[in-house]
């Protein structure tokens, strides 16, 4: 059995929702035990990206200024031309994607990173975005620390407990 099929997420567990008006954010926590200029080029480097992201890059998300990002695991691909407005490596990363606003925090913590994801979101999307990113993050983690197990999106993420996912995270916001 490969890694990949061995790959089981754990609980929901490290997100929450801020609202503010009409607007709702997704706030995800992850303690990696990667140094912060690993996290870094996993979150900005193309190649990278293909590894772990719900989105492919047509070029580094390290620098500010326009950038094409294609949503994958989509019946059909979904072209957001876009923009990165801060870049402040390995400390901050800000870009839209669609209508939705991402931020990423990276802060020292001992050997690792902490990583935190700031999504504006569509309330109706809150707790699918948690499972999504929850996977990504696990992802993430293992690509990072050369495990990798391959990019898990889309409606390939059912066959890893998305489902349960999305029903614990709407449970802990309270949809």
């Amino acid at each position: 059995m490969s890694k990949r099929d061995e790959y089981k997420p754990g609980s929901a567990a490290g997100a929450e929702v801020r609202k503010d008006g009409e607007k709702w954010t997704l706030v995800v926590v992850r303690e990696l035990r990667h140094a912060p200029e690993k996290v870094w080029k996993a979150l900005t480097d193309p190649v990278s990206l293909r590894e772990w992201a719900p989105f492919d890059a047509d070029r580094s998300l390290a620098a500010v200024g326009p950038i094409k990002l294609s949503t994958v695991g989509t019946p059909t691909p979904n072209v957001s031309e876009t923009e990165v407005t801060r870049a402040d490596a390995p400390h901050l990363l800000e870009y839209r994607w669609g209508s939705n606003d991402l931020r990423w925090t990276l802060e020292p913590r001992g050997d690792g990173t902490r990583l935190t994801l700031w999504h504006n979101i569509d309330r109706g999307f809150i707790a699918m975005g948690a499972a999504g990113w929850h996977i990504c993050f696990d992802v993430l983690d293992r690509f990072v620390g050369e495990e990798p197990i391959g990019r898990i999106v889309g409606g390939e993420a059912m066959k890893f407990e998305w489902q349960r996912l999305n029903t614990e995270y709407a449970k802990q916001f309270g949809l």
